[in-house]
Formats: C-alpha cells, structure tokens, sequence
C-alpha cells in the first residue's frame, strides 16, 4: 500500500509541476528554439495561461533589438491532436491569433486561423542585417488564409495563403519620406510561390520568388521614379546590385 501510495504521490507531485509550470520556462524555451532572436522578458503567470513583454532581438549576443508596445498575454490548451495557443496583443491585432500546433514523430503541423494584424516596421531592426541597417518606418499588416505550415524532416511544406502590405515604408537611409508602400503575397500549394509589387511610392520594388521545401528563392528588382533619383541613390546601391539605374535583388539559392 505505501508504495502505491508512493506512486500516486510521485504522479500527482508530477501533474502538478506541470499544470503549475512558470511562465519563465516557456520565455526560455523559446529563446532557445528562435537562437536568441524572440525573447519573451518580465514573464508572469504559468506556461499555460501568462503574460510578458515580446523583445525582438538579432540574437544571441546582437546588439540590436526592439520591443513591442504593450503585452503578450497567452492560453495553451491541449487538443487531441496537439496544443492550441491563443495570443492577446492589443497593440497589433484587434482579435486574438490563434495557431494549433500538432506534433509527431520528427514533425510538426501549424494551423494559424484566419485573421489580421498590425505591426510597426521598426521590429524587423531586432533581427539584424539587413534590417537594422534599412532601419524602416511604416506599418505592416498581416493577412492569413488557411495558412498550414507543415515540418516533416527535412522539408517545410507550406498551404494556404498570407498578405503581407507594407504601407508608407521609410528608411533611415533615404530622406525621402515616405518611399512608398508595397504588396508581399504568399501562395501556398506543391510548389509555393511568393510575388512582391508596388502599390505607390517614389521606389519601385517587383519580383518573385518560389520555396523548395528548404528555403526562398527570390529575385527582384528596385528603381527611382522620375525626379527621385538623387534622394534613393544610397538606397538603391545598398538594396542591390546596380545596373544603371536599376538595382538587382537576389536572396537565397538555388
């Protein structure tokens, strides 16, 4: 009897260490997994139902970093097939972002719902080069469509769709302000594709990219509209490589 009594004591001491765990594990097991690059600081609460202050930092030992206004409160709920995660960020979203995560034998399935947020262009500066040296200013919102990401190792695949509007984007390398605003749209599928075009503005961004399963490929395009030439030249020769007047855009690889 004492060493059942041993054993549901041991089980019980167990599921209360769980359902009881600090929020600050949650902060550290996320530092781990983004290499230092999303940080969850002044945490409180429990991993399941908590809240903190989101940091945006260009990793371990960057210098570079922002933070969000206000805070990230969140519920963790499990599901048959995995967790569900509710994020409350009153500063970027008007309702709540919801991700069900469902893990399995070396993968990992996300399903964001549909919604929409705001964010400040400005965070993309705590994820280092080239952010932090673009320093932008504007306003991101995000767009999701039954957007699934789906890790089977050694490939990601991706489903649905995502838009992402950039509007009236400034840089702290051009007085020009702002340099106008522009389109990212996601489309998900056997062989994802990714199209970027202008909306308005003195710059003119295009281009097009497509994911292996590994990572983007994306070549582009920037230019001057006329009479902007002068206030964008540093820009252009940062962004790209130049010819003539234009400045050729390559991310990734083959």
């Amino acid at each position: 009897m004492w060493r059942a009594a041993l054993v549901g004591g041991c089980i019980g001491a167990l599921a209360a260490l769980i359902y009881f765990a600090p929020a600050r594990w949650l902060a550290a097991a996320l530092a781990q997994v983004s290499d230092g690059r999303v940080l969850l600081e002044n945490s409180s609460g429990s991993v399941w139902s908590g809240a903190a202050d989101v940091v945006f930092a260009s990793g371990t030992g960057g210098s570079a970093s922002i933070a969000l206004p206000g805070r990230l409160s969140w519920q963790l709920r499990p599901t048959r097939r995995g967790i569900r995660a509710r994020l409350e960020l009153p500063c970027c979203a008007e309702q709540p972002l919801v991700v069900n995560a469902e893990p399995g034998s070396d993968a990992l399935t996300l399903r964001v719902a549909d919604g929409r947020s705001r964010w400040p262009a400005a965070l993309l500066a705590g994820f280092g080069a080239p952010w932090n040296t673009l320093k932008l200013d504007g306003m991101l919102e995000l767009a999701t469509q039954d957007l699934v990401l789906d890790w089977r190792r050694p490939l990601l695949g991706i489903s649905g769709a995502a838009t992402l509007d950039a509007s009236d984007i400034s840089s702290s390398l051009s007085t020009l302000r702002p340099m106008g605003s522009y389109r990212l749209s996601l489309a998900g599928g056997p062989a994802p594709t990714m199209l970027l075009v202008t909306r308005g503005g003195a710059l003119q961004l295009n281009g097009s990219g497509s994911w292996n399963g590994k990572a983007f490929r994306f070549s582009g395009e920037a230019n001057a509209a006329a009479g902007r030439e002068a206030a964008l030249a540093n820009l252009l020769n940062i962004i790209g490589r130049r010819d003539a007047t234009r400045s050729i855009i390559t991310l990734g690889s083959a």
